[in-house]
């Protein structure tokens, strides 16, 4: 072994002894590209001796009227730029390398670095660009769409795949962005589905693009997650979108929805100047963050008492999502911190507008779905953390909702 590897160390010495810079290890004419494609024709050849059963200027029989026909050339792209490559061919044409099959014109790699960078939420031209910079290499805008397009099929099977039977909780939310689909460009929503396992895992359930949401859009939303497997929901928290609720109490009837009380409280500072923004959030701080459902009712008649003459429309609105501004109050507060606000799905949208940010619009509606797809994966550590204090919450599930709740 000692022998190997001081012969191993001399031929490195000797192969780095004109090396005298990074550019002459590392750049376009360096060693290692030359040594990378010196190994790639080597196996070739290798795979013609096989395919033919002789090796070069070896005599061979008669029968077999096969033979060695020469070179052909190709340019392939890889990790560090285009290579030039020296194929063999024999004269019956029937040899098929295996390393760089015929009209391949990408090594193993290439796709994935295309990739990668079309998930961190470059465009097809700036990916152009950055190859270019990097590695010396142009590549066409058409050839990464072809790459990236091979996603398409990844995302149906990702969308179609079954689902488990309850999730305690569902959040809900979209975000907005636009694209050509069909001409002019136009604003839609993306809408997401994000349930949490009985293991107290994060999980998206589906992503749906649409022009305009509604309660016949959602419908259809949960009717798909319906048939793919949902037989339950305990809690659904949403962001008050247009006619979400009914939607899912149509489909999931026995489901309690939460609306978001973050996004309610955003809502309702919009109304009030800078100046007095902390004096108001602190009283609609006093009505959520109460212990019980009666302290908050109070709380809410204490805020109208000093705000309506100023605001008179932060309290009405807090009255009319009553019902379901307050579901949280029928759980202990494992449950509550869980469930009062979409936070959750929410560190996932920033996660993926970070993956959108600087596009101004997308070519087609399939280009959406791509990126954030391949954004999901790119930030997947982030947004998949465990919901804390899960155990306790799943204890409380068991005592509340019985025969519900599979573990």
């Amino acid at each position: 072994m000692t022998s190997v590897t001081a012969k191993q160390e001399a031929l490195l010495d000797e192969l780095l002894k004109d090396c005298t810079s990074p550019q002459a290890i590392l750049g376009e004419h360096g060693l290692l590209k030359q040594l990378t494609k010196r190994v790639v024709e080597r196996v070739l050849e290798a795979e013609l001796t096989a395919h033919l059963g002789y090796a070069p200027h070896a005599r061979h029989g008669t029968e077999d009227t096969n033979a060695r026909n020469g070179k052909g050339h190709k340019t392939v792209q890889t990790d560090t730029g285009p290579m030039d490559l020296a194929v063999p061919r024999d004269r019956n044409g029937s040899f098929a390398p295996l390393l760089v099959p015929k009209r391949q014109r990408r090594l193993e790699g290439f796709d994935d670095k295309v990739l990668s960078l079309y998930a961190r939420g470059l465009s097809t031209r700036e990916i152009q660009g950055h190859l270019e910079e990097l590695y010396g290499t142009e590549v066409s805008p058409t050839l990464i769409s072809t790459i990236t397009d091979a996603v398409l099929d990844e995302v149906r099977t990702w969308q179609a795949r079954p689902l488990a039977s309850v999730y305690p909780i569902l959040y809900l939310d979209a975000l907005f962005v636009k694209s050509r689909q069909e001409g002019p460009v136009q604003t839609k929503a993306v809408s997401l589905a994000l349930g949490v396992t009985m293991d107290g895992e994060k999980e998206l359930l589906g992503m749906w693009l649409s022009e305009s949401e509604g309660a016949k859009f959602w419908l259809m939303v949960f009717t798909e997650l319906h048939n793919r497997g949902v037989q339950d929901c305990f809690i659904a928290c949403v962001d008050g979108l247009q006619g979400l609720p009914e939607a899912i109490e149509a489909v999931f009837p026995k489901t309690q929805v939460q609306l978001c009380i973050v996004h309610k409280v955003r809502t309702s500072l919009k109304y009030v100047p800078w100046k007095e923004r902390r004096a108001v959030a602190a009283d609609l701080r006093a009505i959520y963050g109460a212990t019980t459902l009666a302290a908050a009712e109070q709380a809410l008649e204490r805020f109208a008492d000093r705000w309506d003459t100023k605001y008179p429309a932060i309290s009405p609105s807090w009255l009319a999502d009553g019902d379901r501004l307050t579901v949280f109050f029928d759980y202990p507060p494992a449950i509550r911190r869980a469930v009062y606000t979409t936070n959750a799905i929410e560190s996932l949208n920033y996660s993926l507008r970070k993956v959108l940010k600087g596009r101004s619009a997308f070519p087609n509606d399939e280009s959406i779905m791509k990126v954030l797809y391949m954004g999901l994966q790119h930030v997947a550590k982030r947004w998949t953390q465990p919901i804390p204090e899960w155990k306790a919450a799943l204890n409380q599930f068991v005592l509340l909702f019985g025969e519900r709740v599979q573990v």
